[in-house]
């Protein structure tokens, strides 16, 4: 039976705390130490003591999807475990930089990461599973409220010291790996996809396309069809996506969301804004699947709901078996 948590360091309820605290907080620091600044320019991150919760009273009930917050500066290259999401969300961060949101149902990998920091952003996008686990390294101390009162389950180095590790040949804050099996041990399955996004065939039309690159202020993502693979080839600011293995991550489905991304109530230690990227309304979409590009819009009405996808016409924009990558820019 999948279960959340081991016997080590099984999660508990939001709003009960942890006996032995201290001890949790001295592990956390430990942890956390030089997360808080680096390439991306994180703010004031520190140890958390962090409140967490089984999918319910008696840890029964069906599994939870897993999200991991990953580091996408290039100290980070090449990260863990991208080649094993379902779907990977792509997100502006200050200064103009992405982060990225992985997120696994149908696979968990042995390792993921760099983890690193949760946004406010990220508990609107979140909403649309159902109580997902939510992996970060840490945040700042006027969102952990925010994120405890979340229907979704925190997992930190301040809640779950034994799921996270540190690389010794990286450098920090860029070496924070998550070891799924320590928090879920089995994946939920693809029920637990509850993105909107259908698999189906192409929809009529569309316009053939080798290659598509997808700018953010400081950061750029290029997709490359390749006929042997059958999916578009990730390329990151110019160079080649893989995995730390050398493999070349690819997704079968490249999703260009044009979302409003305005200022929120949070910044870094360097003063920048935290961008927010605003995932529910709608927009319009570029579909990328088959070596052809597909004009759609978008739509997501509340929270709770998930993202369709139509074409110009009414009908649905159907994604094809595999890894779909959100690219979620900002409308112009």
């Amino acid at each position: 039976m999948t279960t959340v948590g081991t016997e080590r360091g099984a999660l508990r309820r939001r709003g009960g705390r942890r006996a032995g605290v201290l001890l949790a907080a001295l592990l956390a620091a430990g942890l956390a130490a030089g997360c808080t600044s680096g390439g991306s320019g994180d703010d004031g991150r520190g140890p958390r003591e962090s409140p967490a919760a089984t999918r319910d009273a008696d840890g029964q009930g069906p599994p939870p999807v897993l999200t991991v917050k990953i580091d996408n500066a290039p100290a980070a290259r090449p990260q863990s475990g991208l080649d094993a999401a379902d779907v990977v969300y792509v997100e502006q961060v200050e200064g103009g930089l992405s982060r990225l949101l992985a997120v696994y149902a149908t696979r968990l990998p042995e390792s993921v990461g760099p983890v690193r920091s949760a946004r406010e952003s990220d508990l609107e996008l979140l909403r649309q599973f159902d109580e997902p686990l939510l992996a970060f390294s840490g945040a700042q101390s006027k969102l952990l409220p925010l994120i405890d009162e979340a229907p979704l389950t925190p997992v930190d180095p301040g809640s779950e010291p034994d799921a996270f590790s540190r690389d010794s040949d990286r450098a920090a804050p860029h070496n924070l790996y998550l070891r799924p099996d320590k928090i879920l041990e089995d994946p939920p399955g693809e029920a637990a996809l509850t993105t909107g996004f259908r698999e189906g065939p192409a929809p009529s039309g569309g316009t053939p396309d080798e290659e598509v690159t997808v700018r953010f202020p400081a950061a750029r993502f290029t997709f490359t069809w390749s006929d042997a693979d059958g999916r578009w080839q990730v390329s990151m600011d110019g160079s080649p996506a893989t995995t730390r293995d050398g493999d070349r991550l690819t997704a079968a489905t490249v999703v260009v969301q044009n979302v409003t991304v305005r200022s929120s109530g949070f910044g870094d230690f360097l003063g920048n804004n935290t961008p927010y990227t605003e995932t529910v309304g709608s927009g319009k979409a570029t579909v990328l699947r088959d070596g052809r590009a597909y004009p759609a819009s978008w739509s997501r009405p509340s929270a709770e709901d998930g993202t369709s996808l139509t074409s110009p016409d009414g009908d649905p924009v159907n994604v094809t078996p595999g890894p779909v990558w959100v690219l979620l820019t900002a409308a112009r």
